[in-house]
């Protein structure tokens, strides 16, 4: 996305609220220049004023690296996996295959030592883990969903060693 684009999607938004720039700036404690700029294409905003315009206009900020052939690739929806909306569980043949990867085999490891515990323990909690969101998802998980799972487990802080 270029700062045009950008731009036009912020001012889209906050019209489509109803917002005056002025409104909008107290709210993400920005200036009312720094948002018409960014508004008319011009500037470059850092993540945290991204961060801080999307709060003000009631929207969550995402980012995402797109596959320039067009293949998806990093930019692929969430729940991509292409389970076809059925609602089941993930089969664990999947979870497993999603957990062979190079990432997850990694941070595996790195949660495991972290909360001294077995690897073959915390493979099986991410494996449930990732069984249980089929029906959340609506299909499989696909390889965001389980980068995401890994970045929540790493940034969280969240005690593996309590089961169930």
């Amino acid at each position: 996305m270029d700062g045009i684009e950008l731009g036009r999607g912020l001012r889209a938004r906050r019209k489509a609220a109803g917002r005056t720039i002025a409104s909008v700036a107290m709210d993400a404690g920005l200036s009312v220049p720094y948002i018409a700029n960014l508004e008319n294409g011009r500037g470059n905003p850092t993540m945290a004023a991204l961060h801080q315009l999307a709060g003000a206009l009631g929207a969550r900020l995402e980012l995402a690296l797109i596959d320039e052939s067009g293949g998806g690739g990093a930019g692929a929806r969430v729940g991509g996996g292409g389970g076809g909306g059925t609602g089941a569980p993930v089969p664990a043949e999947f979870a497993d295959r999603l957990l062979r990867s190079p990432r997850a085999r990694k941070v595996t490891q790195r949660l495991a030592a972290k909360h001294r515990l077995d690897v073959a323990l915390v493979r099986e909690r991410l494996r449930g883990a990732l069984v249980a969101l089929g029906p959340v998802l609506g299909g499989e998980p696909g390889e965001r969903d389980l980068d995401r799972l890994l970045d929540l487990l790493l940034l969280s802080g969240t005690d593996l060693g309590d089961a169930d």
